[in-house]
């Protein structure tokens, strides 16, 4: 299956900040503004000829199930750009079978909620139960994170690859 054509130097930034927290208290997550959680299913292709790669997604929230092709391209320790599509189920399957070798397929819950004007997005990996990311998308690098009372931080992650999900998927959640 060939995806359209997109070009990465017009696609959006993101810019974010990551962070090693223990595991959360999932009913005070609840509590928190804007809550809600969805499951995500994230598997990483292999660029070979005439593909790019990227990563895939199956997104289910409450009844509804989406599914996402993205693409991005690191330009500094926090800001990528992003192509980002959704795609059907039927291109979702064809893509799986891009799957790049030696990795698995990330499950993860992953907690979404409003605190101090930024949305965080926390991920429960199905590999860990002691420890989760949390991250935020800011406006720019240099915008302080405030972190919300129901988290415990271990260490801000964000220019450590080895917690990005493209390496936890090879090293299946082991950090070396």
């Amino acid at each position: 299956m060939s995806m359209e054509k997109f070009d990465i130097n017009t696609a959006p930034l993101e810019i974010e900040r990551r962070f090693l927290i223990e595991y959360p208290d999932i009913e005070a997550l609840r509590r928190m503004p804007g809550y809600r959680v969805k499951h995500i299913s994230q598997t990483y292709l292999k660029a070979e000829e005439g593909f790019v790669g990227g990563r895939i997604r199956k997104v289910v929230e409450d009844d509804w199930t989406s599914y996402v092709y993205t693409y991005k391209e690191r330009l500094s320790d926090m800001t990528r750009r992003e192509f980002e599509k959704e795609i059907s189920f039927e291109e979702y399957s064809e893509l799986l079978k891009y799957k790049k070798p030696q990795t698995i397929t990330i499950e993860k819950d992953r907690h979404v909620f409003d605190y101090a004007g930024l949305v965080y997005e926390l991920d429960v990996y199905d590999f860990w139960d002691d420890k989760a990311s949390l991250e935020a998308e800011v406006d720019s690098e240099d915008v302080a994170i405030p972190i919300p009372p129901c988290v415990r931080l271990i260490k801000e992650v964000t220019d450590d690859r080895r917690y990005n999900n493209s390496r936890l998927a090879v090293n299946r959640g082991i950090i070396e």
